[in-house]
């Protein structure tokens, strides 16, 4: 990173990769909190809108439009004010209040969807207004975007190499997009070939293990349906997780190491732990850590 920034753009990615030990289990993990919108999906946002950009569908006086369960939605916000594009962002109502309130602050258009819906719901709401103002709208699609993936195989993945300075023997994630797993695990097994590749979804909507999608609060991840770019060829095994199992490692991440995250990153931990109980865990492995406690404090996580 160069001393002067001349954009808040030139500082999304290059973000800290940690070794932490929980239950005698040591690991490694990239810090996304640390992306000026505060989670990984900065990274994305920046791919899809410069994307859009480079193929002439998004031109001044357009709107970006997403349905996001919150961070894609920031991250899509904070591009957009950068550089001066209008932003609409659908998204369950149940999300937390941080987020709602962080992408008013940056200018972005909220529509808030029922719950019980879920991902699905906000996904056929952006796609409803798409269609019947196609002149207005131009949707990020980060479900079905290619750009999802790239942002992860050309930034997330390659820092990673950089940083751990030995091959990964396994990559865990969870699983929202599909966009992380599929763009760091493609890429990690492109070193190496045997890495282990572990999905994470919530206990509560099991739809990558073969369960009906439900309502849970593990924000960021199971959106209730397989999502188009997630390459399940990739994964040697899906872990699910309680929302109680990944707020107890966010917890303990906040009240032991001084890492204040949120819920899916106590889900990633949670699951990192399951898989080593399990004996499929191979060091050394890594996870991301997707965002920010912070936007979690309206909910009972701490």
């Amino acid at each position: 990173m160069s001393i002067l920034s001349r954009s808040i753009l030139e500082l999304i990615g290059n973000t800290p990769l940690i070794e932490l030990t929980i239950n005698e289990l040591t690991f490694y993990a990239k810090l996304e909190m640390f992306n000026p919108g505060g989670s990984i999906k900065d990274r994305i946002a920046l791919y899809i809108i410069r994307d859009l950009e480079e193929k002439g569908i998004l031109k001044k006086g357009k709107r970006i439009i997403e349905a996001t369960s919150g961070n894609t939605g920031i991250g899509l916000a904070l591009v957009c004010a950068a550089k001066g594009y209008g932003c609409t962002i659908v998204m369950p109502e149940n999300m937390s209040d941080e987020r709602k309130k962080i992408l008013k602050a940056y200018g972005a258009e909220l529509i808030l969807t029922p719950a019980e819906e879920g991902m699905a719901g906000a996904v056929k709401e952006a796609e409803r207004r798409v269609k019947e103002n196609p002149d207005i709208y131009v949707p990020a699609n980060q479900f079905k975007n290619p750009a999802n993936i790239k942002a992860h195989y050309e930034g997330t993945a390659v820092e990673i190499l950089k940083q751990l300075k030995k091959l990964p023997k396994t990559f865990i994630a969870g699983v929202g997009t599909g966009g992380t797993l599929t763009g760091v695990g493609r890429r990690l097994k492109e070193e190496n070939e045997n890495i282990t590749i572990i999905a994470v979804e919530p206990k509560e909507s099991p739809v990558l293990s073969g369960g009906k999608p439900g309502i849970h609060k593990i924000q960021g991840i199971g959106a209730g349906f397989i999502p188009e770019i997630l390459d399940r060829n990739l994964i040697t095994e899906v872990i699910t997780v309680s929302y109680d199992e990944a707020k107890y490692y966010c917890q303990k991440l906040a009240g032991s190491y001084g890492i204040l995250v949120g819920i899916s990153s106590g889900a990633n931990v949670a699951g990192i732990i399951k898989a080593a109980e399990k004996g499929f865990l191979k060091e050394p492995a890594v996870t991301v850590f997707p965002d920010t406690g912070e936007r979690y404090l309206s909910t009972d996580l701490f």
